[in-house]
């Protein structure tokens, strides 16, 4: 028998010892007593107990120590039904309740074991008083719940015993008849004919209709003084007249509930107010617990994906914002918000079959703010950072998780092409126009998963192998040269990924006989194009290898795919540079000089005059109807001279939602290394910005003179999958290496790995490239610096040996550069109370002194590691909540564990914090 099998047997033995009555607390075996009665080591029984755990085979009840018990047999014994999935419970009371409890409507409200337990206490006693309950005036401000408790109270009420099921519950706001109290008293207790004008006929009236259940009078304090008092004597009698009655010949059995958001003392009669003898004040949503709030979040977005049938992922900044922004306006407004979110939302992701998505940027501007209002409150900041750490997913079924990725089908081009030709065709779009937009969005669609998978850092077959088999892999590769024979394809790795993962789902979709009507895509293909007939090559190639029957219409999705990918490396969008100067010529003459002496006529560049007599709201249109029929994805670069010119950018990005960087004081020379740096494949708007904030002009450098004598400047090239990500955060690093070097401008530049080469051709026309760093080796001759030199902190010394600077080596490791760099940015992203600037020099201090005590040089990624840790742990010991060292984890060794407590002296002596035992175990562990 194995191991794993015979310590669960042990389990199922000693949880079938238990009677019901046993079952309080916690309950259970320990990993000690399994170790000792089965002679196993008791870190591979902890170990088994955890898978077994995860198999959802047995229920885990934390505390010291860990306790286990067999799921099937607590079951049986407790007489309920337990979940899927890890179980991990704190004792068996919170495991199980009772039937009781199971049904009170009480338990699915947010805050009633909170900040709401004492009002659903008085709710409770409300119904149960006897011998009929408690009459209830619930009061708060507008949207705080004050209706959902009513309704509520009477399904208690049903619950225990206290109505029928069907017993009524009236419900009626008094603000509808407020500008007419005879018709208002007419609805409350009834009418009898010619009471007033129009009464033709005896009417009776929401009392009588309440009769043996609940009334709910909303807005209570709309109701007239002489209809106050006539509620009050029918709360002491039970008797009522009907308007037009002179005696109180009716008899009613009615909990009367009445809600109000102004103060009774004021707006209701003393006598009434005294008549109520149970007054529930619900607080506003803004005085609730954060993790109150997020259930709310959470709930109101599960109501909206019921309606629209299909998930939602919110991002963690939307529900930031979404919670910050909370003011008087309580849940109701915030459920107003989130529909208006969920439906911009909807029509943003019509094209998304999988689910819709809620990301910041699409939030209003008043909710946007509430992002900053949380902020500035850095206890709710942390909670919520600590409920929620990555987007959340809801489903139809009410569910809600921290989103994973999902990579059953990464890839699936007909989900998109067959929402889509639906989509248009049932706008009657005509079919070459489907052809142009379908083709665009295939390739965005690839660009996109190219990139994600790029990012993952991992060769290309080994990130295919994850999710297809070698074999298809190879035959796609097969296919490739007949297409770059045809199309001249210059991105092979791409095709490879699209077309692979294409074949994967095509194949699965033929294994389960999911086939594609014949007309799915008609109309929209040419049949005489270059694609289509090797589209038909293709097909007769799969035929053979694989022999199988290719249908017809899945010609026309190769090529749909092979049109994208051909147009997709046909242009590149550069970044927009627009010119705006005041006065008649200035811009226009400008912008001329430029395209001349870059010998250009390129539409990237255009030029606007505001004579002084023209009002800057007229240019601006005319700048945004300029812009309309261009290219500018992008990112946009604004050259002004001064005045209102300079407030145009954030306009332009409000009125098209397209980065914009603007540069003041412009002149002819920035103008030309604006087009120069925007020339250059892979910069991005960012990076030309930072570079004309800091240029002062040719003349200082003597760049054109140099050139003429064969020299160039010197620069260091930072590669990564786009340019923008991990090259950008290169050349930070390495400009801070190089900042102490004297007598020499050398030039970081970020580029990426799409049309590399030929990037790094136009580079070299004005700098010598020394070298390169990052994720792929250029094809030239020049030395490159892989990604892992930078990482574990090599790169200082290669950098200065390249550069003929031998100091380095002299340089100790509590400065180096990389690894403060890495350890502080992960920092940034963890701490919310302590200032990582300040506390890094500890937490490099400490490090030395641990690698000294320990006597071993770890590597800069435990090091990173470690400080990390150690940073959260300072931070943990500040909000009281540090980690507890499971009995079930390893032993830690004596020696180490003294070294760390000796380096931790450091944190008590500079910044006054002392870790716990606990944490000092897990920096033990951790090295």
């Amino acid at each position: 028998m194995r191991r794993i099998d015979r310590i669960y047997q042990y389990i199922q033995k000693k949880s079938a010892l238990y009677k019901k009555e046993d079952l309080t607390g916690r309950v259970g075996i320990g990993a000690e007593e399994v170790a000792e009665d089965l002679g196993v080591l008791r870190s591979n029984v902890s170990r088994e107990l955890n898978a077994l755990q995860r198999q959802s085979k047995i229920i885990k009840f934390s505390g010291r120590p860990v306790l286990y018990f067999d799921k099937k047999i607590l079951e049986d014994l407790c007489d309920t039904t337990f979940g899927e999935g890890p179980l991990l419970f704190d004792s068996l009371e919170k495991c199980v309740q009772t039937d009781t409890d199971k049904k009170s409507p009480f338990d699915s409200l947010i805050g009633a074991e909170g900040s709401l337990k004492k009002q659903v206490e008085q709710a409770k006693a409300a119904i149960l008083y006897p011998p009929d309950g408690l009459h209830t005036l619930i009061v708060g401000q507008t949207g705080v719940g004050k209706t959902l408790l009513a309704h509520m109270m009477y399904e208690y009420g049903k619950l225990i015993g206290r109505f029928s099921e069907d017993s009524p519950f009236i419900t009626f706001n008094c603000a509808d008849y407020y500008n007419n109290p005879q018709l208002l008293l007419a609805h409350i207790f009834g009418h009898i004919k010619g009471a007033f004008t129009g009464a033709d006929n005896s009417k009776a009236g929401l009392i009588e209709r309440a009769n043996g259940g609940i009334l709910f009078l909303d807005e209570i304090h709309r109701l007239p003084p002489e209809g106050q008092e006539m509620i009050f004597y029918f709360i002491d009698t039970g008797n009522f007249n009907r308007l037009g009655e002179t005696t109180r010949n009716h008899q009613a059995k009615v909990l009367i509930i009445c809600a109000t958001t102004e103060d009774p003392n004021s707006v209701l009669t003393q006598t009434f107010v005294r008549r109520i003898p149970n007054i529930i004040k619900i607080q506003p949503l803004s005085e609730r617990s954060v993790y109150e709030k997020i259930e709310i979040t959470k709930l109101l977005f599960a109501g909206e994906v019921q309606r629209i049938n299909k998930p939602v992922k919110i991002s963690l900044e939307a529900i930031k914002a979404l919670i910050g922004s909370i003011d008087s306006g309580n849940v109701g407004q915030m459920k107003s918000n989130i529909k208006l979110i969920c439906a911009q939302a909807f029509l943003n992701g019509i094209d998304n079959p999988d689910y819709i998505e809620i990301d910041f940027k699409m939030l209003p501007a008043q909710i946007k703010n509430g992002l900053l209002t949380l902020s500035a409150n850095r206890k709710d900041l942390a909670v919520v950072n600590h409920a929620i750490n990555e987007s959340i997913y809801i489903t139809p079924t009410g569910g809600s998780l921290f989103l994973k990725e999902n990579n059953d089908e990464p890839f699936n081009l007909y989900q998109m092409i067959e929402k889509k030709i639906n989509l248009l065709k049932g706008e009657g779009i005509r079919n070459d126009l489907i052809k142009q937009i379908l083709t665009s969005d295939v390739d965005a669609y690839i660009k996109s998963f190219y990139k994600k998978q790029n990012d993952m850092h991992m060769s290309m077959k080994d990130r295919l192998l994850k999710i297809i088999d070698c074999d298809l892999i190879d035959f796609t590769e097969k296919i490739s040269f007949e297409v770059q024979k045809c199309l001249k394809l210059i991105s092979q790795e791409r095709f490879l990924y699209a077309f692979s993962l294409h074949l994967s789902i095509f194949f699965k979709r033929l294994k389960s006989h999911q086939l594609l009507p014949e007309n799915a895509i008609e109309g929209t293909i040419d049949q005489e194009g270059k694609e289509f007939q090797l589209a038909l090559l293709i097909k007769k190639k799969i035929e053979e290898h694989y022999h199988v029957r290719v249908p017809d219409s899945e010609v026309g999705y190769f090529a749909i795919l092979l049109s994208s990918l051909k147009e997709e490396d046909a242009s590149i969008d550069k970044i927009m540079i627009i010119v705006l100067m005041h006065g008649m010529h200035t811009a226009t003459s400008m912008a001329e000089v430029a395209k001349k002496l870059f010998s250009t006529d390129d539409s990237n560049l255009i030029a606007f005059d505001m004579p002084l007599e023209v009002r800057p709201q007229e240019i601006f249109e005319k700048v945004i109807a300029k812009l309309q029929g261009l290219k500018y994805s992008q990112g946009i670069l604004l050259l002004v001279d001064m005045g209102s010119l300079c407030n145009f950018g954030p306009m332009i990005m409000e009125r098209l939602k397209v980065p914009v960087k603007t540069i003041d004081m412009v002149s002819t020379p920035v103008v030309l290394e604006a087009m120069r740096k925007a020339d250059i494949v892979g910069i991005g708007l960012q990076d030309v910005y930072d570079s004309l904030k800091n240029f002062k002009g040719y003349e200082t450098s003597t760049k054109f003179e140099n050139r003429e004598k064969g020299e160039l400047l010197e620069a260091i090239v930072t590669v990564c999958s786009s340019g923008q990500g991990a090259a950008t955060k290169l050349k930070e690093m390495i400009e801070d290496i190089l900042i102490n070097i004297e007598n020499r401008q050398i030039q970081v530049i970020p580029v990426g790995v799409y049309n590399l080469e030929k990037s790094l051709r136009k580079i070299k026309k004005d700098y010598r490239i020394l070298a390169t760093v990052g994720v792929v080796k250029p094809n030239i001759d020049v030395p490159f610096i892989p990604l892992e030199k930078v990482v574990n902190g090599e790169i200082e010394t290669i950098l200065y040996n390249l550069l003929d600077i031998g100091i380095v080596k002299k340089i100790p490791k509590m400065k180096n550069l990389v690894l403060r760099n890495f350890c502080e940015d992960s920092l940034q992203e963890f701490l919310t109370y302590l200032n990582p600037s300040k506390v890094i020099d500890t937490l490099l201090s400490f490090d030395q002194i641990l690698e000294k005590s320990l006597q071993v040089n770890l590597n800069n990624p435990l090091r990173v590691r470690l400080i990390v840790h150690c940073g959260c742990a300072l931070e943990r010991m500040i909000i009281g909540k540090g980690l507890i060292y499971d009995d079930d984890l390893p032993k830690i060794d004596t020696h180490k564990l003294e070294c760390v407590k000796k380096a931790a002296v450091i944190f008590e002596n500079s910044i006054h914090i002392t870790l716990t035992d606990d944490e000092l175990c897990f920096i033990a562990e951790m090295i």
